[in-house]
């Protein structure tokens, strides 16, 4: 396994690499790896000779309050981990100049998809991860990127962006990871107090509730959310960023009767940690 930390030189590996036929994948990560990721590397591993993993906590994707400063760097444990995964190149830039040079200007910005949801509560969130996501290609040259489902719109506005810009990248969806008792795995989890921890599994949950009483017949929006919030706000160290059911494809919110796919998505605090969760309702 090779570990590259100058953009340059990851540009030119990756255009030999393509030159000499190989296929290409990228698993975009911010570290602190978990298995997750791993299940992203090993699909990634499906649908290519090379696997790249991209190693970078990208400082433009943070709000002013967020946890840039604190999120978990853990390098050395995660190219232990990419190694016993096959893993064959680590992309981890060694200053955040090789990503952002200290005149940067120019800037991926999304304005339809990213308008709700948590584009709605984190100004400037996905203007920083298109930015970032489309250096990554640039640089690694993927044929294909691997997303998790966990992150619902991030992974909807990086196939609008790989669309609209013309990326020639497939956009691999990696189905959520979770623990045995349902809560979806998060960098962030590790934030949480024990107690919070055992309060946390109510992401789940409601989503399970929402599921069921679909599956029943239940096609009102707003009685599935109301159902998801009173479940959440139960617990005393929750406080809910959003619960919204937006159409699969549009993100726009569903006001009517559920008739076609949509997606159900929330965010909810519990004690320090901001966690997000969905899920698809298919009619």
């Amino acid at each position: 396994m090779k570990v590259i930390t100058h953009s340059p030189e990851m540009q030119q590996t990756a255009l030999a690499l393509r030159a000499a036929g190989r296929r290409l994948a990228l698993v975009p990560t911010m570290g602190n790896l978990h298995a997750g990721h791993l299940a992203l590397v090993r699909l990634a591993k499906q649908h290519a000779d090379v696997v790249i993993v991209s190693i970078f906590v990208n400082p433009t994707q943070f709000g002013p309050n967020e946890d840039f400063q604190t999120y978990p760097r853990t390098f050395e444990a995660d190219r232990a981990q990419c190694a016993a995964a096959g893993v064959d190149i680590i992309f981890y830039p060694a200053d955040v100049s090789e990503i952002y040079p200290a005149d940067a200007s120019i800037t991926v910005v999304e304005s339809a998809l990213s308008q709700t949801l948590c584009g709605a509560s984190r100004p400037g969130h996905f203007t920083g991860v298109c930015t970032v996501v489309a250096k990554l290609f640039n640089l690694t040259l993927p044929h294909v990127a691997v997303f998790g489902e966990k992150d619902g719109q991030q992974l909807r506005i990086m196939r609008r962006m790989a669309r609209d810009l013309h990326f020639p990248v497939e956009i691999i969806a990696g189905p959520t990871v979770r623990e045995q008792d349902g809560l979806a795995l998060s960098s962030r989890n590790q934030y949480l107090t024990p107690a919070q921890r055992a309060q946390a599994t109510c992401l789940r949950r409601a989503l399970t509730e929402a599921e069921q009483r679909f599956a029943a017949g239940e096609r009102n929006p707003q009685c599935l959310i109301t159902a998801m919030w009173n479940l959440i706000a139960a617990e005393p160290d929750t406080r809910i960023d959003y619960i919204a059911i937006v159409d699969d494809e549009t993100l726009a919110p569903v006001l009517e009767p559920i008739t076609r796919p949509a997606l159900v998505a929330l965010a909810v605090w519990v004690g320090q940690p901001r966690l997000i969760d969905n899920t698809v309702l298919r009619p």
